[in-house]
């Protein structure tokens, strides 16, 4: 057996693919399991059913690949909390419409692959044998909705002078934005009122020229490196 890349822990040939399905829909997350582990390739080791669960569930587990479901609740803070995870899985975002903000929005937080609505299994298996190799996979049209939206970004160097901008107290907010918290969890760390917190949020997503929270965060911590 080959050592692994710290960034892709596969398995071996002989060893069936861990996979994590995290979907708060039963029937969704039961049809799954059985479509996959089907011949052997894939071995679905657990499933997170509650938004609560999902990071718990892929530290625990150890998965190589995690299904999410877009449609579970704070769908895009668990794509940035299972970064961290020791595992390093490639997230696969399921059931993805084609809404080219939402797209773009996914793609920064860290999704390995999207498999859209109308996807069959055998999609959804070529994507994830993509996402282990390290290719993004994702459908033509998809690709073209990821590209048209690229091509709108602001350039990097206005990006870069915008974070400058940030007071300290904007910079202190946007990373803890990237760690997952809520306004209202913000408020509690910093010892402030939501509304102040809002009204922070508020302007640096001016000045960085975005439009969601969760944007953001990602656009600076792609230029952290």
């Amino acid at each position: 057996m080959s050592r692994p890349s710290p960034q892709a822990p596969a398995p071996s040939a002989l060893e069936p693919l861990s996979i994590l399905v995290a979907s708060d829909v039963r029937l969704y997350s039961e049809g799954l399991r059985h479509c996959l582990t089907q011949g052997g390739r894939f071995n679905v080791v657990g499933v997170a059913d509650h938004p609560s669960t999902v990071l718990s569930s892929a530290e625990a587990l150890q998965p190589v690949v995690v299904l999410l479901d877009q449609t579970m609740s704070d769908g895009l803070d668990q794509v940035r909390r299972l970064q961290r995870v020791s595992s390093h899985p490639k997230v696969i975002a399921l059931g993805m419409p084609d809404q080219e903000e939402m797209l773009l929005e996914w793609a920064e937080a860290g999704v390995s692959g999207f498999v859209p609505r109308d996807a069959s299994v055998e999609d959804l298996v070529s994507t994830v044998e993509s996402a282990v190799r390290g290719e993004f996979h994702c459908t033509a049209k998809l690709a073209g909705t990821l590209l048209r939206r690229l091509a709108c970004r602001p350039s990097a160097a206005s990006i870069w002078g915008a974070s400058e901008r940030l007071t300290p107290r904007e910079s202190e907010i946007v990373g803890l934005i990237d760690g997952g918290l809520s306004n209202k969890e913000i408020a509690v760390r910093l010892g402030i009122e939501v509304a102040t917190v809002k009204n922070h949020v508020h302007n640096l997503l001016e000045k960085l020229r975005v439009r969601r929270r969760g944007e953001a965060a990602a656009r600076l911590r792609s230029h952290e490196h």
